[in-house]
């Protein structure tokens, strides 16, 4: 696995009180900004994942932690929606609930609740 120094970058926000806050003022992360080898901390109503992004243009990622999963999986990030709307692809919003895929199935967390970003260095 790719190791060197970082840097944390930490977004935190209330959650969204109703869906008229969902849209371009809301807080979130797009998955296209960062860097291979990024890694994200998503924090959610009930969980904490861990995502390391393999490829950021498809969301392709090693990902663990809730009771989803028992160690890291590569899945796709897909990205986050409120309620049953469709995903915004690539982008993690605070408030929303991330959803992500893998061979096992499909995943949709508790609404996330912050956000920190860990941009990998080279060494």
């Amino acid at each position: 696995m790719y190791t060197s120094e970082s840097s944390t970058q930490n977004l935190t926000v209330a959650p969204l009180e109703d869906l008229r806050e969902v849209g371009c003022s809301s807080q979130g992360l797009e998955l296209a900004t960062l860097l291979p080898f990024d890694t994200i901390i998503v924090r959610t109503n009930n969980s904490e994942y861990r995502i390391v992004l393999l490829d950021p243009l498809t969301g392709r990622a090693l990902f663990e932690g809730g009771r989803q999963t028992t160690g890291p999986v590569e899945v796709m990030v897909l990205g986050s929606s409120f309620g049953d709307m469709l995903p915004r692809t690539g982008w993690i919003g605070v408030g929303l609930r991330m959803e992500v895929c893998s061979n096992d199935g499909y995943i949709r967390t508790s609404p996330v609740q912050s956000l920190s970003v860990e941009h990998q260095t080279s060494p």
